[in-house]
């Protein structure tokens, strides 16, 4: 099946491992540390540092499944086609890559929310019009940017990774050396942080992580894909627990736990003061701005090419609203006005709580699909998909657990969402399941 479309935008051998790694660490780092740190400490406590690591170890082990799929099948369909490999083409397959592709629009909302938290954080404005005002604004920027083309994003985007990698590890050993090293978090009062917040904040931390899956959306045009895809997973992975961990450490030296949840939205700014200053203040809010800008950009660029390749694959029905030029190009306009609803709508936690809802949930329908009907094929061991799937179902379950304590209406929300997306498909598709055409597809 082709997939250019006369869109031009799937070029092989484009994307180099360096380029795939800038993209994956491009997308995670942005949500990751500036909008999920604060969340994940008032989660889990003095532990949170071991909650980002434990998000790692979850994640590796799903990103298992992926890389063992695009090793047999590199393709620029990614999830779309692990999924309709498994599947077939349709409505399982269908609902849950459209989850993934709203999980990556929400991700989009939650780090544009982030960069107007950061970027009013100066003023000392804490809410109000303007953080919906600037998230928008951002997404809109983003838009223009991709509508520009793509040839200078990867660029740009290696550029950003290299200064936001630098910069935030910078961040986290100077937040150390001027503690002495030590962690101001852990030394007061455990409060109430039970193991289910632990477990919970795991959900978070998985979602610091899901950035990886951008790398398997671009898996046809990656050079050597069979080998690069699973290279540039892990060490997309690996060099994130790095920085979140020095960050989290860093932050945990300069602020209390009670600290670290008053400026939940904007922690590491806070985090900077005490060991850096009002201009180290300054910088880590220039940082995140940088950041989380960036990371609206690649995360736009991902979640239209999706869109465009479930278009493609007929995976979900297309409109042109009267629109002229690619699909791409419409893909591109539907993200950016379902995005923007949900930073103008929707805080902080209520976007990333939402995002890990419908992440595990695609998550674990991509580990049964694998184990189920492809693992013998691709070489795969059962007891990896297995682990991987269970680790999700924990996650999940405790997260589940906590948010009906603290905000049950977001968990009505994601259910009735989750339902309606695959209701939605099985009347556009109107089948579940659908036998396997592998030759119909490259």
């Amino acid at each position: 099946m082709n997939h250019d479309h006369g869109s031009n935008s799937y070029k092989k051998n484009s994307i180099t491992l360096g380029g795939a790694v800038a993209m994956g660490t491009g997308v995670m780092i942005g949500a990751g540390i500036f909008a999920l740190t604060g969340q994940i400490a008032e989660l889990a406590g003095p532990l949170f540092p071991i909650a980002f690591f434990i998000g790692a170890i979850v994640t590796g082990f799903s990103s298992y499944s992926y890389i063992k799929m695009s090793n047999s099948w590199p393709s620029a369909g990614g999830i779309g086609m692990i999924l309709q490999k498994c599947y077939g083409p349709g409505a399982v397959a269908a609902g849950a890559a459209l989850l993934m592709a709203l999980s990556m629009v929400i991700a989009e909302s939650l780090v544009a929310r982030t960069f107007a938290t950061y970027l009013l954080r100066p003023f000392n404005i804490g809410g109000g019009p303007l953080v919906p005002i600037l998230s928008v604004g951002v997404i809109l920027f983003a838009y223009l940017v991709n509508i520009a083309g793509n040839r200078s994003i990867g660029l740009f985007s290696i550029v950003m990774a290299a200064i936001k990698i630098g910069g935030i590890a910078l961040f986290g050993i100077a937040a150390l050396w001027s503690s002495g090293f030590s962690f101001a978090a852990s030394s007061q009062s455990a409060g109430n942080f039970g193991a289910t917040g632990f477990v919970a904040s795991v959900a978070l931390a998985v979602l610091a992580f899901k950035g990886f899956t951008t790398i398997t959306n671009s898996g046809a045009e990656i050079t050597d894909p069979n080998r690069n895809v699973g290279r540039a997973i892990m060490i997309s992975i690996v060099l994130c627990v790095v920085v979140y961990l020095l960050v989290a450490f860093g932050v945990g030296s300069s602020l209390t736990i009670d600290q670290i949840i008053a400026a939940k939205d904007y922690s590491l700014a806070e985090a900077a003061k005490p060991a850096l200053g009002q201009v180290g203040f300054l910088l880590t809010v220039l940082l995140a701005v940088v950041a989380t800008a960036s990371a609206v950009l690649a995360s736009v660029f991902a979640v239209s090419r999706m869109l465009a390749m479930l278009t493609d694959m007929k995976m979900i029905p297309h409109s042109h609203f009267g629109m002229s030029g690619p699909i791409q190009r419409h893909t591109l306009v539907y993200t950016v006005v379902i995005a923007s609803f949900l930073a103008v709508f929707l805080d902080l936690s209520r976007i990333a709580s939402l995002g890990a809802f419908f992440y595990l949930t695609m998550d674990m329908a991509v580990q049964w699909g694998v184990w189920r009907f492809r693992r013998t094929e691709i070489g795969a061991s059962g007891v990896v998909l297995l682990a991987a799937l269970g680790f999700d179902a924990i996650v999940l379950v405790a997260f589940t657990a906590l948010k009906l304590q603290s905000d049950p209406s977001i968990v009505v929300y994601a259910v009735i969402a989750i339902i309606s997306v695959f209701l939605f498909e099985r009347a556009y598709l109107s089948r579940w399941l659908a036998p396997q055409n592998d030759s119909a597809r490259s």
